[in-house]
């Protein structure tokens, strides 16, 4: 048998076992072992307890907030790390009583803190105006003559083409 021969059947043979083992899917998740975990029973979402802990939650960012100036509640960069605790108390308060977050009453519960103290931190629009017609016209005129000027051209040039080559 030709050496090459050789060369290119056991690369077929090691493509064809290689393949299936590569091929199988495996992912950071799958687990080597056999044996199923039994699902995790369902909780039913207990909505007075999750109030409570909201209250909970709202009363330390309240307590975190007193110690920051009101003038600086409008910039994030102050008060950054007290919100990221905020949320990550009704988050895990929410998950601690079974119930999945965001929910409805969790986010009415973030929105009043909001109210409360962000209400004041609207940003002035900006009002955009139309140009003036004269400049709007110009403005919708020179790309459509650029382009018919440019077909023209084209077309020119091919009809010339024996000039130019």
């Amino acid at each position: 048998m030709d050496i090459n021969a050789f060369a290119v059947l056991k690369l077929f043979v090691v493509g064809v076992l290689v393949n299936p083992w590569m091929m199988r899917g495996l992912s950071a998740t799958d687990t080597l072992s056999v044996e199923t975990t039994p699902p995790r029973p369902k909780a039913v979402c207990n909505e007075s307890h999750l109030l409570w802990e909201m209250e909970v939650c709202g009363e330390d960012f309240k307590r975190d907030m007193a110690h920051i100036d009101p003038q600086y509640w409008c910039n994030l960069t102050h008060f950054i790390s007290e919100y990221h605790i905020f949320t990550l108390c009704t988050e895990t308060k929410s998950q601690g009583v079974n119930c999945y977050w965001p929910n409805p009453l969790a986010e009415s519960y973030i929105i009043r803190i909001h109210k409360h103290f962000f209400s004041n931190c609207t940003m002035e629009r900006v009002v955009w105006v139309d140009p003036p017609d004269e400049t709007l016209t110009l403005l919708i005129l020179i790309p459509v003559f650029l382009t018919l000027a440019m077909v023209a051209l084209v077309v020119w040039c091919s009809k010339r083409s024996d000039i130019l080559a």
